[in-house]
């Protein structure tokens, strides 16, 4: 699986390599263990400082997973986009990324998404659609206090959009941005039963748009929609923080 020695010189970015080469070749796969420290220490002759640091940021990157114990050591982790995420929470949390940053992000990105949506839907991506639709009509009428389960809802409709798309990059830089970021604000945007059924009425507007081919309407109204709930995003946040409270729950 790997060299019998690493590349002089370049000891301990030549392991990180190896290793990382053999996740992402499918070689080691989720829940695989590594060898333990002094078998890969002998394997690459190299030091166990040298191989803790590499194994470390290993561990950053997400890679890998070091557990303790008897039965412990380096486990590969399934690949997913948890650190990103990490990541771009704590800049917002520094405010190094704002809501503005953020909507402009997506009305590129959603608007894009729908269009393509748009131009390669076939009848079963619609009925999916369509389920979501139906969904959020129950939610409505159930009244406001069903906010949080319409809020899983638009997030699916969003990721079903991705999805339809064909293209995985999409789904996953959005994936990461809805479930993980944004999910946190939709708690305080979507607070209301008139706003939940605008959000409805935008959500009724994109399929339609898919459902009749026209790209250019759909990428439209994934805009605006956008645009819409970037506006009600930064006024809860603001009277969030009027009442004292943070704005991530």
């Amino acid at each position: 699986m790997f060299k019998k020695t690493a590349v002089p010189n370049r000891i301990f970015q030549d392991l990180v390599d190896q290793i990382k080469e053999a996740i992402l070749n499918g070689q080691l796969k989720p829940g695989d263990k590594l060898p333990s420290q002094r078998d890969l220490g002998e394997q690459f002759q190299t030091s166990r400082a040298t191989l803790r640091e590499a194994l470390r940021i290993l561990e950053h990157e997400g890679l890998i997973e070091m557990k303790l114990g008897v039965s412990g050591g380096a486990v590969i982790k399934d690949l997913t986009t948890a650190h990103i995420t990490e990541s771009l929470n704590t800049l917002i949390q520094y405010q190094k990324v704002s809501f503005d940053h953020l909507a402009e992000f997506r009305e590129v990105v959603e608007g894009n998404v729908a269009a393509f949506a748009a131009e390669r839907a076939n009848r079963d991506d619609l009925a999916r659609l369509k389920a979501f639709i139906a969904e959020a009509g129950d939610c409505i009428n159930a009244g406001a206090s069903q906010w949080k389960e319409f809020a899983r809802i638009d997030i699916g409709f969003h990721l079903t959009l991705a999805e339809i798309s064909g293209n995985p990059v999409f789904k996953a830089v959005l994936q990461m941005v809805h479930e993980n970021i944004l999910e946190s604000y939709e708690y305080v945007a979507l607070n209301g039963k008139d706003i939940l059924e605008v959000n409805h009425e935008h959500m009724c507007g994109i399929v339609e748009a898919v459902e009749q081919a026209d790209a250019e309407k759909a990428r439209e109204l994934a805009q605006f929609h956008v645009r819409r709930f970037n506006e009600y995003m930064k006024k809860g946040h603001m009277a969030d923080k009027t009442d004292g409270r943070l704005h991530k729950r």
